[in-house]
């Protein structure tokens, strides 16, 4: 069975002032400040060896004790018939084009429904290599996020189309819609990004503190008004690579619920009442994998696959251009 994780970290000058709930999600990897709240009533986190509150402000030099108790035993994945859209598939992989709403695997608190669950029933075996709760998945989607994903039957297969996106040769091509422009086209956008410094559920473009390099490129299809089309490249693959990065330009994806809310109630306003109403109906960010180009893993064949964009998404932009038809576009 697995330990408690246990940790001691004293404070340094510049962690003085700091809550200790806050110092403790960003001094233990994987703990969220949610979590560290609940740690703190148990007794599980103490300073000096001694309770405090979650609003406890820490002092240079005192002790702060994190327990971390281990996670509970998942539940057993189970094959569910969930209809997938296969866009290829042979004895080694399969691409598929996952819809908007749909969670790429299990995790806390939601162990069915996921492409995992569906895969295991297409397909009766996956790799391994992804561990028991990602089972063939070599690259992730947000939920929200629609759009191709590869995934690997065997090892073999994983082994190598793992390698291809670690050394960026496999392209992972997105189609967006973002409000406002870009600042020029094409822009290469290279900021790293790790947790934000004071919500720990959401990912920001960090100078100074942890992160990891992140690089997209961008450039722009159609001004479309307020709103513009645009094809986003992954040089790296962050949690929320593309929607951080656009939010950091100021233009960040339309319907986005974490990164553009207060954009969208700006830039909402321009729009018509057939537009506003397509874009609230979207139901998440209007990003989409639109391309994915690889080797495959057994051939070496260059394999390379399009997706069209989601009803909801190609609907917004039928009516934008209808609207926009005199705008000049960017050269």
């Amino acid at each position: 069975m697995e330990q408690a994780r246990t940790q001691t970290i004293q404070a340094a000058e510049t962690d003085a002032g700091s809550r200790v709930d806050a110092f403790a999600a960003a001094r233990c990897p994987g703990l969220s400040r949610a979590m560290a709240q609940k740690l703190l009533a148990r007794g599980r986190i103490t300073v000096n060896g001694r309770r405090v509150k979650a609003s406890h402000k820490v002092e240079a030099g005192e002790e702060v004790r994190i327990e971390v108790p281990p996670p509970a035993a998942p539940p057993h994945l189970r094959p569910e018939p969930i209809a997938l859209d296969i866009r290829y598939e042979d004895q080694d992989i399969v691409v598929v084009n996952k819809p908007r709403g749909l969670a790429v695997h299990p995790g806390t608190g939601r162990w069915t429904g996921t492409l995992v669950n569906a895969l295991m029933a297409h397909c009766g075996d996956l790799s391994g290599i992804g561990g028991e709760l990602r089972p063939g998945i070599v690259h992730r989607l947000d939920k929200d996020t629609s759009g191709l994903m590869v995934a690997a039957k065997h090892d073999a297969a994983h082994h190598d189309l793992a390698a291809q996106v670690k050394s960026r040769t496999m392209e992972r091509t997105y189609l967006a819609l973002i409000w406002g422009r870009l600042p020029r086209s094409p822009i290469t956008i290279d900021a790293p990004i790790g947790r934000h410094p004071s919500d720990r559920t959401k990912m920001a473009v960090v100078r100074e503190g942890p992160s990891r390099q992140a690089i997209t490129e961008a450039s722009e299809r159609e001004d479309l008004g307020a709103i513009s089309l645009i094809e986003a490249r992954l040089r790296t693959g962050r949690t929320h690579q593309i929607r951080v990065h656009m939010a950091y330009l100021g233009s960040p994806v339309v319907g986005d619920p974490v990164y553009g809310l207060k954009v969208a109630k700006r830039e909402a306003a321009a729009l018509d009442p057939r537009a506003a109403a397509l874009a609230a109906a979207l139901g998440g960010q209007a990003l989409h994998a639109w391309r994915l180009a690889f080797t495959h893993p057994r051939t070496g064949e260059a394999m390379a696959l399009t997706a069209d964009p989601p009803p909801e998404m190609a609907l917004l932009v039928e009516h934008l251009r209808k609207k926009t038809k005199g705008i000049p576009q960017r050269g």
